[in-house]
């Protein structure tokens, strides 16, 4: 079970560039033990929930939204949006806040941005908690929006792709990205609807219409395809396999990793390409678990290894 609902103790904006400001909040003991949030999607923001993965009184929690999403401003954008400028974003975060050093806990995409932060700013790093990981392959893209995850829901997938041609289908994510980026703003909120009901229907082993539609709320949608497709489009804008490539700069880093066996949106083998590279990492599989943070043996994980803080 996840803590009681928490108010922020402090929020705030920060301007990270001319074009960007951040919405930030602080939660839990101010004297606490130091930890950052890094959200999923990209795109999806971060909401009341999050803040309940940790004991307010053993933490102090950082949340903030990242560029283009959440309370952030503007909203939807993706003009200078990349993974270098999440990345300075972090740390002007940190930098800001006076704070020395801290754990950071990312789920998803959020593990994506753990790990590449982590892999340019070692000395704040105490240590890295990780769900779901994604390590932004091409390969990983292709399974979930071209051939793979298609096998496991196709019903899904199907209604997924039934507003593309039969050209557009045969490069989904570049076809999604063109039509949300298009200034026809029918063919944008169609777009950006079928995009987040698909991620929303491969969450859990077992779905519900309740879980899908948590995940693809109205005031996220665009957000959350527009950014994700962006980001897929231009190849999370790192080079290939780089969080692989440079996974040796985190020998040094505490690192507790858990992955659902079934994971459709992150498969599993990212975890254990990972673990390879980093024998120390605490590894845990959840063996009848699909993606999201609420399912059970997932959530049981998270907690001991931020108990063990």
């Amino acid at each position: 079970m996840n803590y009681p609902p928490i108010e922020p103790f402090h929020s705030f904006y920060l301007e990270v560039s001319k074009n960007h400001q951040l919405y930030i909040e602080q939660v839990g003991n101010p004297q606490g033990i130091c930890i950052l949030f890094l959200h999923g999607g990209p795109g999806s923001g971060c909401d009341e929930n999050h803040r309940r993965f940790f004991d307010p009184k053993k933490f102090h929690v950082i949340l903030f939204d990242q560029r283009g999403c959440g309370k952030s401003k503007p909203y939807g954008s993706i003009v200078d949006n990349t993974t270098g400028d999440l990345i300075s974003d972090i740390e002007a975060i940190r930098r800001h806040l006076k704070i020395g050093a801290w754990h950071v806990f990312g789920g998803s995409w959020g593990s994506f941005l753990a790990l590449a932060y982590a892999q340019v700013h070692q000395r704040p790093i105490l240590s890295l908690i990780l769900r779901g990981l994604f390590l932004g392959r091409e390969e990983e893209i292709q399974f979930f929006y071209q051939k793979g995850a298609s096998y496991i829901y196709p019903e899904e997938f199907e209604n997924f792709i039934s507003i593309l041609t039969h050209d557009e289908k045969k490069d989904v994510v570049t076809s999604f990205y063109e039509r949300l980026i298009s200034k026809d703003e029918k063919r944008v909120k169609e777009a950006a609807k079928h995009w987040s009901y698909w991620e929303g229907s491969c969450l859990k082993l077992i779905n519900t219409t309740r879980s899908i539609k948590e995940f693809a709320k109205e005031e996220r949608l665009l957000s959350l395809a527009l950014i994700e497709s962006h980001y897929f489009y231009h190849g999370c804008f790192i080079k290939k396999d780089q969080l692989l490539e440079e996974a040796y700069k985190l020998k040094n880093i505490p690192i507790t990793l858990i992955h659902g066996r079934y994971d459709l949106i992150c498969p599993i083998e990212n975890a254990f390409l990972l673990k390879k590279r980093l024998p120390h990492i605490d590894f845990h599989v959840a063996p009848t678990s699909g993606h999201a943070a609420t399912e059970v043996e997932i959530l049981e994980v998270l907690h001991k290894a931020l108990e063990k803080l």
